[in-house]
């Protein structure tokens, strides 16, 4: 019991102090990427959309897994419940007379992993994970690197194995 004490009474002198101290107000004003230098309690105007890119180039994947983006405008088209415009080109019965992408196989796969012999309903409304893009400045930084410039190349004796390490 008397441990126990000691330590609120420790936890309590520490909590005191902090609350005694002035909040460090620093010299420039807050900047967060997303609002600008706009205070909490007003409206940030809002940047204009910026145009689609209709270049029809695939562009690269950033992480295993990343669903393509979308290379064209998708202005105008319908993608709801009644009718699904990707389909007119992208389907795989299509997608050799217009050129276009044909949708992978997993499209056409269950949760169960049975296939389809159609598109799989919740794989349906594209723009759930593939997005059109447009040409900007990021709004935050990104450092992120390809797992093809990560890879470390072998030294000039090889990779390490039980030989480097001295090891027979």
């Amino acid at each position: 019991m008397r441990t126990w004490t000691v330590v609120v009474a420790a936890s309590l002198c520490v909590f005191s102090q902090a609350a005694w101290t002035q909040p460090v107000i620093p010299a420039e004003p807050f900047h967060d990427a997303m609002r600008g230098t706009t205070p909490i309690d007003e409206e940030a105007k809002p940047p204009l959309i910026a145009p689609i890119e209709n270049k029809d180039v695939i562009r690269g994947r950033a992480y295993a897994q990343q669903p393509p983006t979308i290379p064209h405008k998708i202005d105008g088209y319908q993608l709801d419940k009644n009718a699904n415009r990707c389909l007119a080109c992208h389907a795989r019965s299509r997608a050799a007379e217009s050129g276009a992408v044909p949708i992978g196989v997993s499209h056409y796969l269950t949760r169960d992993n049975e296939t389809l012999g159609s598109l799989s309903p919740r794989r349906y409304f594209c723009t759930q994970c593939h997005v059109p893009q447009a040409d900007t400045k990021p709004l935050v930084g990104n450092t992120f690197k390809d797992a093809e410039d990560v890879r470390v190349a072998p030294g000039p004796a090889g990779p390490a194995g039980p030989e480097a390490a001295g090891k027979k």
